[in-house]
């Protein structure tokens, strides 16, 4: 019962995922070959209500919804990391035609297929905890 407000949440996401056609192959697609503003739409929604509550709960010092403090670390900041995971990220999510919350939403909407890419998503996380140390941070 303790996590019941998790799985709402994430059977709510799901079903906002599906219905707005975000975690649709044909509209990955199609941002990838830069025919449609669909999911540029979807991902600067996103990106700005994220900016947004940031800022907010910074400049309002909000705290969660047990009481504590919400606190932001920050992160070492280079090119390369960001560079070469988001170009990994990308290939990966251009080549399966989705990302980590659709593959979930997907497999709700009974898309059996999907667990290929699950899995594979899978073993690519444990490789790179396996490489972590190897790789530039």
């Amino acid at each position: 019962m303790k996590y019941l407000k998790f799985l709402v949440i994430g059977i709510i996401f799901g079903i906002v995922m599906f219905k707005s056609e975000a975690a649709s192959w044909f509209r990955i697609y199609e941002m990838f070959q830069f025919q449609s503003f669909h999911m540029y739409g979807i991902i600067g929604s996103a990106l700005t209500l994220g900016v947004l509550g940031t800022w907010l709960i910074k400049k309002y010092k909000l705290k969660s919804f047990d009481g504590e403090p919400i606190k932001f670390t920050p992160k070492n900041k280079s090119f390369s990391r960001y560079m070469y995971g988001g170009i990994i990220f990308g290939l990966g999510w251009a080549l399966a035609g989705s990302c980590p919350g659709p593959i979930y939403t997907l497999i709700g909407a009974g898309y059996v297929s999907i667990l290929v890419v699950l899995l594979g998503s899978l073993i690519g996380t444990f490789l790179y905890g396996l490489l972590r140390d190897k790789l530039p941070h």
